[in-house]
């Protein structure tokens, strides 16, 4: 096991297996010494622990911003087991470059950025200065599977 899956467990994370795509797309590619991962939803062997728009209103059906929160660490765990399936070892990886983060949101939530933390954030715990990274977090109306957030990221990798 790798130095950086060894801090996951630390962390008491688990890196999943290979998310499998939901179209015509791959979950990563390399270029250069990049790997570039697609759109991860927060998948537990195999399932969405929730869906629905996020809201902090507390209306029923809807998902709390906390536990939005946690599903974007869960989509960022996903990201990594995209980029350790390209590159083979993710002690490779020198550097975070980007997150984007997606967040299904209800038309008056505005805590995007607080919950595409949870991505930052484990990033941050896991690589140390080498997880500080560039990021977007953006609302938008609905996303696949109906998945309250979606991260993609990219990382430099020797």
């Amino acid at each position: 096991m790798s130095k950086i899956e060894d801090r996951l467990t630390e962390l008491g994370y688990d890196l999943p297996e290979l998310a499998a795509p939901v179209a015509a797309y791959v979950p990563a590619v390399t270029s250069g010494n990049y790997v570039y991962t697609s759109g991860q939803l927060p998948f537990v062997k195999g399932e969405l622990p929730a869906t629905g728009k996020v809201s902090d209103s507390g209306a029923e059906g809807f998902v709390d911003p906390e536990t939005a929160q946690k599903l974007a660490s869960l989509s960022a765990l996903n990201a990594l087991a995209a980029v350790k399936s390209v590159i083979g070892d993710l002690d490779r990886i020198t550097r975070v470059v980007k997150v984007v983060g997606f967040v299904s949101s209800d038309p008056s939530f505005t805590g995007q950025p607080a919950v595409i933390n949870g991505a930052s954030l484990l990033l941050g715990e896991v690589f140390g200065d080498a997880g500080v990274h560039a990021r977007s977090a953006v609302g938008v109306p609905v996303l696949p599977l109906d998945s309250p957030v979606e991260v993609e990221i990219i990382v430099e990798y020797a």
